[in-house]
């Protein structure tokens, strides 16, 4: 599993996560992708996945990277310690990784939700700050009300099928050092399958890429995701077959004719 890092941190971390968005699997294919490497584990209180998650990192936590969310519905001050502490509680760890805001709220001033992410720093609880689904204006808000720390993460929804954050959000953090944690980087599983009879336009072209490299068309799509340096994929899988199938979207590059011929495809 190829290594990148996290923002300007020095921490390194796989290329390829697991998410667990309407997770149904089990603890199996999340212990299998910490075997093959993919020791990065994003959840979210609004997942209801977070106590699978700590069962499945239990006796290894040591090898995990833990990436949990604290719901728009509690960005209150107050309201983001105590989401925290619970995460905390149904993970089964004493300090969580990165704490991301899971969406922004504009019900709630971001100035005492940063606030109290800074101060769960602060007191050991979590290592990183990081946001979802916030554009260039929120993150730089945000960032204002961090004195003493940095947002490291943007997870945003990304993939072939959409590719709209290219325009100014993905420039925007790989300039400011902030890594792209790409949410759906499959589309739903759009892109591990011929969708339309007769195999041509832009899903032709990645089978075709597929059988040049001897890759499956999910691995070549997550490849074109990590591609670009400041960019980790964190797609989900139920299953241990499909969770070994997007770990080995690692350890290889598809070249730059091929990533080429996808962009001008998609």
């Amino acid at each position: 599993m190829e290594l990148k890092e996290l923002g300007d941190t020095g921490v390194m971390m796989p290329e390829i996560g697991l998410g667990t968005w309407r997770y149904k699997g089990g603890v199996e294919p999340l212990k299998k992708g910490i075997e093959l490497g993919a020791t990065l584990i994003d959840t979210a209180e609004g997942y209801q996945t977070e106590d699978v998650v700590g069962e499945a990192i239990r006796g290894t936590r040591e090898k995990v990277f833990v990436a949990t969310k604290v719901s728009g519905r509690h960005l209150a001050h107050d309201d983001v310690l105590r989401s925290c502490e619970e995460s905390l509680y149904r993970l089964g760890t004493d300090c969580i990784d990165i704490y991301q805001v899971h969406w922004p709220n504009p019900s709630y001033p971001i100035k005492g939700t940063m606030e109290a992410m800074g101060k769960l720093v602060d007191r050991g609880f979590i290592r990183f700050i990081g946001v979802s689904n916030f554009d260039i204006d929120e993150t730089q808000e945000a960032q204002t009300y961090l004195n003493n720390h940095k947002i490291v993460s943007n997870q945003i929804r990304y993939s072939l099928n959409d590719r709209s954050i290219e325009d100014d959000l993905l420039p925007y953090c790989e300039e400011h050092d902030m890594t792209v944690l790409a949410y759906t980087p499959l589309d739903d599983g759009n892109l591990t399958r011929m969708l339309t009879v007769g195999g041509g336009g832009k899903m032709g072209v990645l089978k075709e890429i597929a059988e040049e490299t001897n890759k499956t068309m999910g691995q070549v799509a997550l490849n074109w995701c990590t591609s670009r340096s400041s960019v980790i994929a964190i797609p989900k899988s139920n299953s241990v077959e499909r969770t070994v199938e997007n770990c080995g979207a690692s350890g290889w590059r598809l070249t730059e004719e091929q990533i080429a011929r996808l962009n001008r495809a998609f």
